[in-house]
């Protein structure tokens, strides 16, 4: 593509981004700095539409970009804007908690506050994360509340099905074994050294300890996702009029499992990586574009986070807005 195309299409890709409407020659004509005519950029134009960077809806002479348009714009013709003293200042001031997970929650705010977009975070996985207390509590005969807190400050609840009624008495007992003896350790260490212990300890403590056990197993070893803000884009134009792609956008935050995995994925590019509509691999996201970056803890690669909106959205404010916050979070989490 020549120069003077490259120009045209940054000059649409900019305009149909700020107000979603088919851009004619003569606005390309004015807003271009191209000494051309218009005759010209008809020509230029029915280039580009031929070789699948624009389209002309059927409602008018105008043109709109084409995914492969997005990205030849993204890729290469995208001035990235910086981020603001005030966005900056709202993200260090979000990301000061001494709680990685408050740390990783907030971010996901943060994202979807500076963006109004979707705000979306792979969470660490928490295979070497040790617990550091854990309580039973009766609710009712045969159902125990089991708390379970993590050494980075994460509670986790789950409910537990005996065979037998424990007293309050025994799952004290119970609570204060498990504190005393592997407060501090992993999960996986606390398995080891168990079973061994549960040979000597009365058999009916043996299903409780077994399915506290379990329990703290589930706590440790789920990958999970963070989302903020995605009701903000049932307040996209480009995505609130077609109610069978949002709620199937939607199933996509409920059920996470698909999402979890594009972000996974993303965990192993370098910097920010940038999904336009179909490029995801997922059909919910058509419509949508992704943009993402791996962020640290003490050097390694620990997560991903980022933002989902239209594929019409400012590309060179949201993608710093993505790059900073991971480099942000990455060094608060370091630092605890």
């Amino acid at each position: 593509m020549d120069k003077r195309a490259q120009i045209l299409l940054k000059t649409l890709v900019e305009h149909y981004i700020s107000d979603g409407q088919p851009i004619g020659s003569r606005t390309l004509l004015q807003h271009s700095g191209l000494d051309v005519s218009a005759a010209t950029i008809r020509n230029v134009m029915s280039d580009l539409e031929q070789s699948g960077f624009v389209a002309s809806p059927h409602t008018s002479a105008g043109r709109i970009p084409t995914q492969k348009g997005y990205r030849l714009f993204v890729d290469s013709l995208l001035t990235v804007q910086p981020l603001s003293a005030r966005a900056l200042a709202q993200l260090k001031s979000g990301l000061s908690s001494p709680n990685p997970s408050e740390l990783i929650a907030n971010a996901a705010d943060m994202l979807s506050q500076l963006t109004q977009f979707a705000g979306v975070i792979m969470t660490p996985k928490r295979q070497r994360i040790a617990f550091k207390h854990l309580e039973f509590l009766t609710l009712s005969d045969k159902r125990i509340l089991v708390i379970i807190v993590t050494s980075d400050g994460n509670v986790q609840n789950r409910i537990l099905m005996t065979d037998k009624p424990f007293s309050p008495t025994e799952l004290t007992q119970a609570s204060n074994y498990f504190n005393t003896h592997f407060s501090g350790q992993t999960f996986d260490e606390v398995q080891s050294k168990l079973r061994a212990e549960l040979k000597k300890m009365q058999s009916e403590m043996n299903q409780l300890m077994t399915a506290a056990l379990e329990t703290g197993h589930q706590t440790a070893n789920t990958d999970g996702v963070v989302i903020a803000g995605e009701r903000n884009l049932l307040q996209v134009d480009d995505l609130s009029g077609n109610v069978q792609s949002l709620r199937k956008l939607f199933d996509i935050f409920e059920h996470r499992t698909s999402l979890l995995q594009l972000l996974d994925s993303s965990q192993r590019a370098e910097g920010v990586k940038i999904f336009i509509g179909g490029e995801s691999g997922y059909l919910p996201l058509d419509e949508c574009s992704l943009i993402t970056a791996p962020y640290e803890a003490d050097g390694q690669i620990v997560g991903t986070l980022g933002v989902i909106g239209p594929t019409r959205m400012a590309y060179e404010r949201v993608i710093p807005i993505v790059d900073i916050t991971a480099k942000l979070l990455s060094n608060a989490l370091s630092q605890h």
